[in-house]
């Protein structure tokens, strides 16, 4: 089925992917920070014969837009409406670095949710290491700014990032500025909410510690290369709250388009298909 927009979640609604046969198991597939569903392009296809996946466009992002509930409970709860809406059960959320966040909040605000796939995202920021001037994009004034002025050759830089070392991710899509189309649609608010907001958030309430409240059989995959969190501390604190980790070798923080037959390979069999 190709993109459309659902409505019914709000002036917007979410502007989704649903691929796969209607009847089968359902696979919501969350992206990240200045992200779109591009981000599992090349995932999805290698699970849509065995599961009904749903790629969404968070709010803020590509073909859903806005600018407002861009925080991660206010996304859980768009995705949760969304579940409601298709009328799904027993739904596996798979959330890629904020889409992590974003995945737990919707477990913690439906039922329909009973397993959680968390992809390169740390509990909190403890030990996060973020490229430098990377804070300029969340200050009051300057950040939009830099956001509205950003070109193309730039944004590919911090881009860069978000892979393992020597990663081209032009090569990741089929739209080679797939990733500068994503940044430049996303909103100028992001940067806030998950620079400074989510920073507050998680030293509250960090992932884990979300994971153990819920309770729901979860598969943590974090690339031994992510540039953003450590791989050995990140997967330590998951396993000790029972959730089963996957080490994706030489990937960075972003398996999803380094390393697309792994993830699908590693989803796949988490669901037992």
């Amino acid at each position: 089925m190709s993109g459309r927009r659902f409505g019914g979640l709000g002036e917007a609604g979410l502007h989704i992917v649903d691929e796969g046969a209607p009847a089968a198991k359902p696979l919501v597939l969350l992206h990240g920070f200045g992200g779109s569903l591009h981000w599992y392009a090349r995932v999805a296809p290698l699970l849509a014969g065995r599961f009904r996946v749903i790629r969404p466009d968070l709010r803020g992002h590509g073909g859903t837009g806005g600018h407002h509930d861009l925080d991660a409970p206010a996304q859980g709860r768009a995705i949760a409406a969304l579940l409601d809406a298709l009328e799904l059960d027993d739904v596996t959320v798979a959330g890629h670095s904020f889409g992590a966040d974003v995945a737990l909040a919707a477990a913690g605000q439906s039922g329909r949710v009973r397993w959680i796939v968390l992809i390169d995202q740390a509990p909190d920021y403890r030990d996060a290491r973020f490229p430098v001037g990377n804070g300029l994009l969340a200050a009051p004034g300057l950040g939009p700014l830099l956001h509205r002025a950003a070109l193309p050759p730039f944004v590919r830089l911090g881009l860069r990032y978000g892979a393992a070392p020597g990663f081209d991710l032009r090569t990741a899509f089929d739209d080679p500025d797939q990733g500068v189309r994503d940044y430049r649609a996303m909103s100028p608010h992001m940067p806030r909410v998950v620079l400074v907001d989510r920073r507050r958030r998680l030293a509250v309430n960090p992932l884990d510690a979300q994971l153990r409240a819920l309770g729901l059989p979860t598969l943590v995959l974090h690339g031994s290369h992510d540039r953003f969190y450590d791989c050995a501390t990140t997967a330590a604190r998951y396993r000790a709250t029972g959730a089963r980790v996957e080490i994706i070798d030489g990937a960075g923080h972003s398996p999803n388009i380094e390393r697309p037959a792994a993830v699908a390979d590693l989803i796949a069999g988490f669901l037992g298909r």
